[in-house]
């Protein structure tokens, strides 16, 4: 064994038929796994000018050599596909149970092509796979359908990975929902799925997941283990989860409030990470082989449910001008629910609230409004009333009423919880992320506010696009492992090479790692140029470049692009116009 269960799925739904296929070795060694072989697979697969929303585009889950294996934080699965918000080639990724479950299932990805003629779910089962029907789960939330999928097999080991109703109504940032509350959660990966009229994928299996080198790879677990345990920030998010960064960056006033109008929310406190744990927090949950558990299951009047992180907590709360965190968190239940991307959802609402309020949109909802706020996340999830226009996304809502400026989004897909005006090297990383507006494609938060691995200066352009890039390549390496991304707050570029060198025998170092980092994030692209994309996308907001912001230390700052992005694309070996030149695309192997 490998690290490597050994199998892949190829559900060809349009014909009701399954095949399974040996993994090929020359994608382990060339991309690892997770990120690296949805972006392969689906770029040789799928023809770049179809509609993200045909039976023509394919739907890849993969999980990572390192998934499942007992590594601390090692449990995540990546689902690629062409994008129905941005048209790029995407991949969201998720944590939970699910990753682990598929390889035990058997497989290290799931291959998902044409449109079956009525819904059905695709069951994975200690090495075999079929296709069951779906009719009875339409139209059912997450949690129920997957109630009614683990009834059925009356088997509660089974994991689901499913779509809600959103995804069903081909809302374009609907997501992927697995064990009821982690999403694959960006880029409208949940419609791909919807469009194809494929419900669920349910996994279950004992097999084995072993590594080449066993003891090596135990003598670097309780390496990294030690390191993760001992890291300040790691710490800080199995107190408090991610929503630590509530009273941080707002703080260092770079929380975007009310859509992205100013970066600073006075009330912060009411929705922050202490705030919740003092108050609605019934406990701490992780993922698969967790140590740090930084999900938050919290009750409050008779709820019960996981969340808000971070994202949503800032989205649905200081974005839309809100400061009750239990309204924040119902409005994240329901987005697990309705299978919703928690970060599009409401900030897309939050760029209708300043429409409505300059009077460019007729409509009641104002920043603040608690009760329109809710009332709007499920007409969105049904496409309902104004919500069927704002499931197309904020850019295009935008755009139909004549002020596009007010999309908060890059690619148009929504910004994250950052202001870019005060923390360059992180606007630099979103604006040419390869998925859209983004964080987690290249968390230049690190280094930039929480000083990791070592502090730099937010204000400051000079040296940024070297950081960028490389936090971009390791990125979609630790994407490709199947190790969460949280691992690189503790972990080096040595620590996850070490990892992958025992678990699968194929030897690497830091700078082949790196490598294949670069080769998956300019596969992505290449692609991406021909579905279109050019130097002209990879931009922010104008509210960014034009509007600086007035308030605390980066007051009179705005994004400042200039000369950044000429020394990015030299830096990554592309042209003036971002296209990667024919040396570059020869030393990757993409030629």
């Amino acid at each position: 064994m490998d690290g490597y269960a050994g199998k892949m799925i190829y559900a060809d739904l349009s014909a009701g038929k399954v095949t399974i296929k040996p993994t090929p070795a020359g994608l382990k060694k060339e991309y690892i796994g997770g990120r690296g072989f949805g972006i392969r697979l689906l770029t040789d697969m799928v023809d770049p000018k179809i509609d993200p929303l045909s039976d023509r585009n394919v739907l890849v889950y993969a999980a990572g050599p390192l998934t499942g294996t007992g590594i601390p934080l090692g449990s995540r699965y990546e689902v690629s596909t062409i994008s129905p918000l941005t048209e790029t080639a995407m991949s969201a990724n998720s944590g939970g149970i699910f990753g682990w479950k598929m390889k035990k299932a058997g497989f290290d990805a799931v291959v998902v092509s044409g449109k079956a003629k009525k819904p059905v779910y695709l069951l994975l089962d200690n090495g075999k796979a079929e296709l069951r029907d779906a009719a009875h789960l339409w139209g059912k939330t997450t949690g129920q359908t997957t109630d009614a999928i683990v009834d059925e097999l009356n088997d509660k080991s089974v994991r689901v990975s499913c779509i809600g109703p959103a995804g069903e109504k081909l809302v374009l940032f609907a997501c992927i929902i697995n064990e009821k509350t982690r999403a694959a959660g960006r880029g409208g990966a949940g419609a791909v799925m919807g469009s194809k009229n494929l419900k669920a994928i349910a996994a279950r299996g004992d097999l084995p997941i072993k590594a080449v080198d066993e003891e090596n790879l135990n003598i670097v677990k309780d390496r990294v283990r030690k390191k993760i345990e001992e890291n300040g920030i790691a710490q800080a998010l199995k107190k408090y989860g991610t929503a630590v960064l509530v009273n941080i960056i707002n703080e260092n006033y770079v929380l975007p409030t009310r859509n992205f109008q100013s970066a600073h929310f006075p009330a912060a406190e009411k929705v922050s990470g202490e705030t919740m744990a003092a108050t609605i927090l019934k406990q701490s949950k992780g993922c698969y082989a967790c140590i740090v558990k930084c999900g938050r299951v919290c009750e409050f009047d008779g709820e019960s449910g996981e969340g808000p992180e971070y994202e949503p907590d800032w989205a649905f709360g200081p974005d839309c001008g809100i400061d009750d965190l239990k309204t924040v968190a119902r409005a994240n239940n329901i987005c697990n629910e309705y299978g919703l991307d928690a970060i599009s959802t409401p900030t897309t609402i939050a760029c209708l609230m300043e429409m409505a309020e300059k009077g460019y949109v007729k409509h009641p909802v104002r920043f603040g409004d608690v009760k329109g706020m809710l009332q709007l996340v499920e007409q969105i999830a049904k496409r309902e009333d104004i919500g069927n226009e704002l499931a197309e996304g904020s850019f295009r809502f935008a755009t139909k009423y004549g002020h596009p400026e007010l999309s908060m989004s890059s690619k148009k897909q929504e910004l994250p919880a950052y202001d870019p005006r005060g923390i360059q090297g992180y606007g630099l990383a979103t604006a040419t992320s390869v998925r859209g507006g983004d964080h987690v494609y290249g968390y230049m938060i690190s280094p930039e506010v929480l000083g990791v691995p070592e502090k730099l200066d937010p204000y400051v352009t000079k040296g940024k696009p070297q950081w960028v890039k490389t936090f971009q390549d390791l990125t979609a390496a630790i994407d490709a492992s199947g190790m969460c991304l949280f691992t690189s707050f503790a972990l080096d570029a040595q620590d996850y090479a070490d990892l992958l060198t025992a678990a699968t025998g194929i030897k690497t170092d830091p700078a082949g790692l790196l490598k294949t980092g670069e080769r998956i994030w300019n596969l992505q692209k290449l692609y991406n140029i021909q579905r279109g994309f050019g130097r002209k996308d990879d931009t922010l907001p104008a509210r960014l470049l034009n509007e600086p912001l007035k308030e605390g230390a980066p007051t009179g700052q705005v994004w400042r692009p200039e000369g950044m992005l000429d020394e990015y694309y030299t830096l990554r070996g592309w042209d003036k116009e971002g296209t990667p030149t024919k040396e570059k695309r020869r030393e990757l192997g993409l030629t």
